[in-house]
């Protein structure tokens, strides 16, 4: 059993969407990369009295993604890649976490584009603080990098000088803040 990070206490802690981001980045063209945002709706980090039972479980949403281009993020809602309209949710939840060097490793289920795989998400716990509302407040980053072909996500354009217009993985980055009950 590992001992719970300094600071965080056990019992149910809510995401607070509006203080917490998902974005990602995938290598565009070859020679730059593009960046977006996709809303976290709704989650819940359980903390048990020690790490390996504790648990999350996070609902995202991807008619919201934005990258700042309204054509694209057209395009990205479309049926050539997330299929919004068939697919209005993003789900992630948590099948292990477990302490890793200087911070946590958080194992789960990814669903995409209604495709499930398992990832590991490299976490670290930022700490906690009372807001001016009196709540206690939890911060959280992870990161992990997947394959978009791995979730059903296959579209794509040759370049004339060889070569994809879009890369295929997606690096994923998250900014959490969640409220205790």
């Amino acid at each position: 059993m590992t001992a719970l990070p300094t600071g965080l206490t056990s019992g149910t802690w809510t995401i607070d969407p509006s203080h917490t981001e998902a974005s990602f980045t995938v290598r565009h063209a070859g020679i730059s990369k593009v960046r977006g945002t996709v809303a976290v709706t709704s989650g819940t980090l359980t903390v048990g009295d020690d790490l390996e039972s504790s648990s999350v479980t996070v609902t995202l949403d991807p008619s919201t993604v934005s990258t700042g281009d309204a054509n694209r993020d057209g395009h990205l809602k479309s049926n050539d890649f997330f299929d919004v309209e068939t697919f209005g949710e993003w789900t992630f939840t948590s099948t292990a976490v477990r302490a890793s060097g200087d911070g946590h490793v958080v194992v789960g289920d990814l669903t995409i584009h209604g495709v499930t795989r398992e990832v590991e998400l490299a976490a670290q716990f930022n700490g906690t603080a009372v807001d001016p509302f009196g709540n206690t407040r939890a911060g959280f980053e992870a990161e992990l990098t997947i394959s978009r072909k791995d979730f059903g996500l296959t579209w794509n354009a040759a370049l004339e000088a060889g070569g994809v217009l879009v890369a295929d993985k997606v690096r994923i980055d998250l900014d959490v803040s969640a409220i205790q009950a």
